[in-house]
């Protein structure tokens, strides 16, 4: 495990009910881990069949750890395409087309809050959970989900979890 500043990985419980709530199978989803850190919420989309994965990471550290994890994992492979990419999140989501990608996990560090509103900002425009998926979010206790949902105005908060200092939502888009 890599200690570094605002390394957070996401904890089992809240993993496992971020699963449960979409499901065990994520076939012919595209899925982006914008703040991927130990990669462990895109490792489990690849496990769960996404057709594509991309973990972005702008930690020189933590993006060679997610590759040396990777090829660890490559014992079990996953029948999608799986990128690790040394980029930054928010930078990277700003690049991607309209409705380019079916599921988003957005973990960033939780001192950084401007970070996250724009992360949460992008994400909207680049999602299409049509198929699927949604954008899911992990944010400190300290900041209200209204708050929160204030940013995807077009979208709602269809699951939430409260664990310790960490409140989680999956939003689903309002469309009809």
């Amino acid at each position: 495990m890599l200690d570094l500043p605002g390394l957070r990985p996401s904890t089992d419980r809240v993993r496992e009910t971020l699963f449960n709530w979409l499901g065990q199978n994520l076939v012919g989803l595209s899925c982006l881990d914008i703040f991927a850190g130990t990669g462990a919420l895109g490792f489990e989309a690849a496990s769960r069949h996404a057709h594509s994965v991309i973990l972005l990471e702008k930690d020189k550290k933590a993006h060679a750890k997610l590759l040396a994890n990777f090829a660890l994992l490559q014992s079990f492979p996953a029948p999608g395409s799986v990128q690790i990419l040394h980029r930054e999140g928010v930078e990277f989501l700003k690049q991607q087309a309209d409705g380019s990608c079916n599921l988003i996990f957005i973990d960033p560090p939780f001192e950084e809050e401007a970070l996250l509103n724009q992360a949460l900002v992008e994400a909207a425009r680049i999602c299409n959970d049509r198929a699927g998926g949604g954008i899911y979010v992990e944010f400190p206790a300290n900041r209200s989900r209204e708050q929160i949902e204030e940013l995807l105005p077009d979208w709602h908060c269809g699951k939430y979890l409260e664990a310790g200092q960490v409140k989680a939502c999956l939003f689903r888009s309002k469309r009809d």
